[in-house]
């Protein structure tokens, strides 16, 4: 890509903060997603492990939407998942392109939580048919990815819904304590610590893999695949940090490494990294995916006035000289995502269609700003990311 181009991306030029959301669009309710309005929108769900079949359930559970097509590169999930939807086989899907078959159907709506490299070309190929999105964090692992993420977004703005899954955006008390802070509560914001401390994942192994068998069903463990820990699950912290700052860093350093999880995959299990936004503000971020007895996701920043101190999981609140008491997440993974899956479904059934992209992009950028810092351990600008256009090769074949 021309890197003209990738400057179209820029920090200073996305929209800011959750404003990028409310563009939205009403339309006649006989004429929304090719329905009479009081159809049940139609969803066919891209790739059915575990994330897969958490978001699933959910639309026939808590909307008017019904699941009635499946995807996913190995057969065994298929069925594993079709236990819970009890759909014919004729609407079961295997194989790396199985989701092709999928989009020809005559549905409203795809939910894509497949391995986050395969996102922009299976996004794209979705908005082509004219679906409407429901997307897993991360949108992709590199900038050409995030690119192509954008550009069907666009594509999409004004006639479909394109949604990213981030669970903090739909909570209460985050969504409160992002205006507080905004508002000036917390005073200047000076310095922040961002962390993301886990314990492993689960290994998802089968006698008899091929190499890219394992990788596929071990993707979490795949740099490729997944992104690295720092974009595929630390980008909800960042995510936070971007919206608390309404801003995306300049610049990064870092460090990391492998060494407390090295049997499986070849991602890191930690990384340590700095990121400076503007306005002279710096952020200490960390995270682990390798701890026993510990696991925390916390966003804290500090400010002039006092502190947002919040928790995915646990307390938000704000303290010093105008506290807030905040409250308890302690449900967000699960009450945030039914909270997400309950407006997307209305914005179909309504057409007030939604639109994140532009702020889900950022924090995946600022996710691979990051990486990039730690792999080098070295400074590395926003803008020299955008530049450098690098892009993740996975080269799979089952």
């Amino acid at each position: 890509m021309n890197p003209e181009k990738t400057k179209t991306f820029s920090r200073r030029q996305f929209v800011k903060g959750a404003a990028a959301t409310a563009g939205l669009l009403v339309v006649k309710p006989q004429s929304v997603f090719g329905a009479p309005a009081n159809s049940a929108p139609q969803i066919g769900l891209i790739a059915c492990g575990g994330r897969g079949r958490f978001v699933g359930r959910f639309f026939p559970e808590h909307t008017n939407a019904k699941i009635v097509a499946l995807s996913d590169p190995f057969e065994d999930r298929l069925e594993y998942a079709n236990r819970m939807f009890k759909l014919e086989k004729s609407r079961l899907f295997k194989g790396l392109d199985g989701y092709k078959e999928l989009l020809a159907l005559d549905i409203d709506a795809v939910v894509i939580t497949s391995p986050p490299y395969f996102h922009p070309e299976q996004v794209a190929a979705a908005v082509a048919r004219n679906k409407h999105v429901y997307l897993a964090k991360p949108v992709a692992v590199d900038v050409p990815g995030c690119n192509s993420i954008l550009d069907s977004a666009n594509k999409a703005k004004g006639r479909l819904s394109f949604f990213v899954d981030f669970q903090t955006r739909s909570d209460p008390f985050f969504i409160q304590a992002a205006k507080r802070v905004h508002d000036g509560q917390i005073g200047v914001p000076v310095c922040g610590q961002i962390f993301y401390q886990t314990s492993r994942l689960g290994r998802q192994d089968q006698p008899g893999m091929s190499r890219d068998e394992a990788r596929l069903r071990n993707w979490v463990f795949d740099k490729v695949l997944s992104g690295d820990i720092i974009v595929e699950q630390n980008i909800h912290v960042l995510d936070v940090s971007n919206w608390y700052l309404d801003s995306t860093p300049i610049k990064a350093v870092g460090t990391g490494g492998r060494k407390g999880r090295t049997d499986v995959g070849d991602c890191w299990d930690h990384f340590i990294v700095i990121f400076w936004y503007p306005n002279d503000v710096r952020i200490d971020f960390s995270s682990s995916q390798f701890i026993e007895g510990f696991h925390d996701m916390c966003m804290r920043v500090y400010g002039t006035k006092g502190t947002v101190d919040s928790h995915y999981g646990g307390q938000v609140r704000i303290t010093g000289q105008s506290p807030w008491e905040g409250g308890d997440t302690a449900n967000i993974y699960a009450d945030g995502t039914i909270t997400n899956v309950k407006n997307f479904v209305n914005s179909l059934e309504t057409g007030k269609y939604l639109n994140n992209a532009e702020e889900s992009v950022r924090s995946n950028l600022t996710s691979i700003l990051g990486r990039m810092a730690a792999y080098s351990e070295d400074t590395i600008m926003w803008e020299e990311m955008l530049q450098k256009n690098e892009k993740l090769e996975a080269e799979i074949r089952l």
